[in-house]
C-alpha cells in the first residue's frame, strides 16, 4: 500500500475530528473516499465542502453499532467505486465519570460504538481486502488502550479491546497482503469529549460526568495536537506497513509502565503521576 493515488478509502466517524482529517489527507493523496458518520448534518456539510473543492467523496449515513448499516456501507462502497483498499474504523465515543456510577445503557453505548463498531468494520471489510490480496485496516484505539486512568474506566476498557482485537487481526492476516494498524493517539483537538451529543439514551451529563469531563475538555483544547498530525502519522504507517501508530512521544514510556510493574511484582501504578 505504498501507492495510494487512485485507491479507495472508507472512513467511519468521517464528519469531524480525526476522521475528517483522515478524509482530507486521503483526498490530498489522490484517493477516493467514502465518508461514513452517524451525524447526518455534519456529514452532508463536510462531503459537500470537499466535493466543491474537487474531491471524489461519497457520504453514507452509518451507525456503526448496527451491522446492517456497516454491510450497507460496504455495498455502497463497492457499488459506487468498485473496490476498497483502506478501511479506517475510526468512529468512537469517550464517556467519563466514576465507573461504579455507570449504567448498563452507558456500557451498551460505549461498547457498541468503540468495540462492536470496529469489529463490524473488520468482519465486513476484511474478507473483501483479503480476497483481493491488498489493503490496509486502521483501527482507532487510543493511548487509553495501553494505559488506564481512574476517570475513564469504560473508555479504557473499550480501547484496550480495540488494541487486543487489532493485534489478533494483525497475526491472522500475516501473509495475506492486508496490513493492520492500531492508532493510539494521546490528546487530539477534537470533539471526542463531547460525544454524549450522540448518546442514544440522552445527552445530558450527570453531576459526576460533568465533574470529569470539564477538565478533560479544557485539557484537550489547550494541549491537543491538530488532527492533521494524526492523519500524517496514519498515512506513514499505511505506507510502511507499520502496526503501532503513536502520536506522542509520551505514549511508549507510559505503556511500558504496566510491564515495569509486572517485572517488579508491583500493583498497578500510574505513569501520569511520575
Amino acid at each position: 500500500m505504498r501507492e495510494l493515488e487512485g485507491k479507495v478509502a472508507v472512513v467511519t466517524g468521517a464528519a469531524s475530528g480525526i476522521g475528517r482529517a483522515l478524509t482530507e489527507r486521503f483526498v490530498a493523496e489522490g484517493m477516493r473516499v467514502v465518508m461514513a458518520d452517524v451525524e447526518e448534518a455534519r456529514l452532508v456539510h463536510e462531503a459537500t465542502r470537499l466535493g466543491a473543492s474537487g474531491a471524489d467523496v461519497l457520504a453514507v449515513l452509518t451507525d456503526v453499532t448496527n451491522p446492517d448499516d456497516v454491510a450497507r456501507l460496504a455495498d455502497q462502497t463497492i457499488g459506487h467505486y468498485g473496490a476498497v483498499h483502506v478501511v479506517c474504523n475510526n468512529a468512537g465515543v469517550a464517556p467519563g465519570g466514576p465507573m461504579l456510577k455507570t449504567t448498563p445503557k452507558d456500557w451498551q453505548w460505549a461498547v457498541g460504538v468503540n468495540v462492536l463498531g470496529v469489529a463490524y468494520g473488520v468482519t465486513t471489510f476484511g474478507p473483501i481486502l483479503v480476497a483481493q490480496g491488498e489493503g490496509h485496516i486502521v483501527n482507532t484505539a487510543s493511548e487509553a488502550g495501553l494505559v488506564t486512568t481512574n476517570v475513564l474506566g469504560m473508555y479504557c476498557a473499550t480501547k484496550h479491546a480495540v488494541v487486543g482485537m487489532s493485534e489478533a487481526l494483525y497475526r491472522e492476516l500475516e501473509g495475506t497482503g492486508v496490513g493492520v494498524s492500531a492508532l493510539c493517539p494521546n490528546l487530539v483537538d477534537t470533539d471526542i469529549f463531547l460525544s454524549e451529543r450522540n448518546r442514544p439514551h440522552g445527552a445530558t451529563l450527570s453531576t459526576d460526568e460533568n465533574a470529569t469531563m470539564a477538565p478533560l475538555r479544557e485539557a484537550i483544547r489547550a494541549m491537543g495536537i491538530a488532527p492533521t498530525q494524526v492523519a500524517d502519522n496514519v498515512v506513514s504507517a499505511i505506507r510502511e506497513g507499520r502496526f503501532w501508530v503513536f502520536t506522542h512521544e509520551a505514549t511508549l514510556p507510559a505503556a511500558l509502565t504496566r510491564f515495569e510493574d509486572l517485572r517488579a511484582g508491583r500493583d498497578p501504578t500510574s505513569p501520569y503521576s511520575r
